[in-house]
């Protein structure tokens, strides 16, 4: 049993360095990428977001493939390919001499973007179920910690070097994660739960069965709603930073406040994973947890759409990563509860594909309703979540009743 702890202990800390490297690279490019397009390509505030939609369409199209693949070919594979795509995303961003390279390396980052699916899938594969809100609560930890170092780095170098060298710098971070992988990381699922998986007879998610199982469609529909109101503000914040929060100063100012100001997110974000959620877990279940989550999410959108001054919007932003720490864990907690082991990997994801989505609608609407009003994007989200309480009561409705309670909701027409 000793020998069994020590071993999925150490598959989970590889794990978490794993996506902690690969957040440090991704989210080099978060403050950088809609300046960039900007100021070197000339792109306007609706083409932009369009720029960000691009990537969330693919793995809108790519994200149950790769879920499903993962659970037929193995976690590993599938993620040493995906961590490939990103390599090569980057590099053709860092060298892009024309718009149509920067699209092109949007969607090939999106279509193999199956990082962080497949990394959630492991963990639930390895962790048993009593501490999987847990360790998935680590995997967030590990993404907020990304998110601290990554945007930082990326609004220094590009004040310092360009806007081309955070891109140069996030391929060798992802490349890193690839021969990390390789190197340090074990397959999770036998060679029978693979055949299984690929059988003729091997379970499937149906749509008429997605459909029956209630408390699924309700947690897809908190994770939709959720991504919604996170596109919009991922969609135009460094925009309203330029517009609003910086107004009057030059892009080297820009890249750098919003770089640091992002770094709070990640920093919110791993505080909470570290010591508020473990601590939320010891009194209260999954989804009053969630419910948590969504309130302090809806608190920081209103409270940036009426920020006017970086502080102001660097305290909406810790409280959306707040939001963020309490919300996701026992979502994807609750997701996994919903269907048998051997759809995870799929379910999770679907429920990738369906944030996708969420995104891809709201970066589309994004630049449109910022150039009626800077603030309209955040006001917007903050009303959607608001509306995403509606299931998340239901899922503590779910939570809160027997074993048989739970099975007659999950399967009612």
């Amino acid at each position: 049993m000793k020998r069994q702890l020590a071993i999925i202990d150490r598959r989970l800390f590889t794990i978490l360095l794993i996506v902690f490297v690969q957040m440090v690279g991704t989210s080099m490019v978060h403050p950088i990428l809609p300046l960039y397009a900007q100021t070197g390509f000339g792109m306007d505030a609706e083409v932009i977001t369009l720029l960000i939609t691009t990537f969330f369409a693919a793995q809108f199209v790519a994200g149950p493939f790769i879920g499903r693949l993962s659970d037929q070919r193995g976690r590993l594979p599938i993620l040493l390919i995906s961590q490939i795509g990103t390599v090569i995303a980057f590099l053709m961003i860092g060298f892009a001499q024309s718009a149509a390279v920067l699209f092109l390396a949007r969607v090939l980052d999106g279509v193999t973007g199956g990082n962080i699916v497949v990394a959630q899938a492991y963990v639930t594969d390895i962790m048993p179920e009593k501490r999987r809100t847990e360790a998935l609560g680590y995997t967030m930890a590990a993404f907020g910690l990304g998110f601290i170092v990554g945007p930082a780095a990326g609004g220094i170098l590009a004040s310092l070097y360009g806007p081309r060298a955070p891109f140069m710098l996030a391929a060798a971070a992802a490349l890193a994660t690839v021969i990390l992988t390789w190197l340090t990381l074990e397959e999770s699922l036998s060679a029978e739960d693979k055949a299984r998986s690929r059988g003729r007879d091997s379970p499937r998610l149906r749509p008429a069965e997605l459909v029956r199982n209630v408390p699924l469609v309700a947690a897809l529909i908190v994770s939709f709603m959720s991504r919604f109101g996170m596109g919009l503000l991922i969609g135009t914040f460094a925009l309203f930073a330029e517009a609003v929060l910086f107004r009057s100063h030059d892009f080297a100012t820009v890249s750098l406040g919003v770089g640091l100001m992002l770094m709070v997110v990640g920093l919110g974000q791993f505080l909470t994973q570290i010591f508020v959620l473990p601590a939320s877990l010891k009194r209260y279940g999954d989804p009053l947890i969630l419910l948590l989550g969504v309130v302090a999410r809806a608190l920081s959108m209103f409270l940036l759409a009426v920020a006017v001054e970086p502080i102001v919007g660097t305290l909406s932003l810790a409280v959306f990563a707040l939001g963020s720490g309490l919300l996701f864990p026992p979502l994807q907690s609750l997701l996994t509860k919903t269907v048998a082991r051997e759809l995870r990997g799929g379910v999770l994801g679907l429920n990738q594909s369906v944030m996708n989505l969420g995104v891809i609608l709201s970066t589309a609407i994004a630049g449109t309703l910022f150039a009626q009003s800077p603030a309209l994007p955040n006001c917007l989200g903050g009303i959607l979540y608001c509306l995403a309480l509606v299931p998340g009561v239901f899922l503590w409705a779910w939570s809160r009743g027997g074993e048989k309670d739970r099975q007659r909701l999950a399967a009612a027409p």
